[in-house]
């Protein structure tokens, strides 16, 4: 199923990817391959590289994408995709800082944001 818009929440440890659209919602948890919490800031670590790939990889059909998390890793995620997923990057409106909010606070946090944009466009 195609979906206009997704929502991608991280942190260090695992990710949280949701894809919707008006009729349905996909949920996808990713796992880093890190072994330990601490890693590098450069999203050039092998774990890291993988990690943010599988994150791409369930980005790649959707239209818009928010970029969500607690600390630094979502920006080193968008870094990431500008340099080697430039079309996932492209697709990337907005990033944002956000704790630890459970998946239906995310997914309505998300659709908000989205009703908001869509009606200036």
């Amino acid at each position: 199923m195609s979906f206009n818009h997704a929502v991608v929440w991280l942190d260090h440890a695992e990710a949280l990817v949701l894809s919707f659209n008006s009729e349905a919602v996909e949920s996808e948890k990713l796992k880093s391959h890190q072994k330990h919490s601490r890693h590098d800031k450069t999203g050039d670590s092998g774990a890291e590289r993988q990690y943010f790939s599988d994150i791409a990889a369930a980005l790649q059909d959707t239209l818009e994408i928010l970029v969500a998390g607690p600390g630094e890793e979502k920006l080193i995620f968008s870094k990431h995709m500008k340099q080697y997923f430039p079309a996932i990057a492209a697709k990337i409106v907005a990033v944002e800082t956000a704790d630890h909010p459970t998946e239906p606070q995310l997914l309505a946090h998300a659709r908000k944001y989205f009703q908001k944009t869509d009606i200036f466009r």
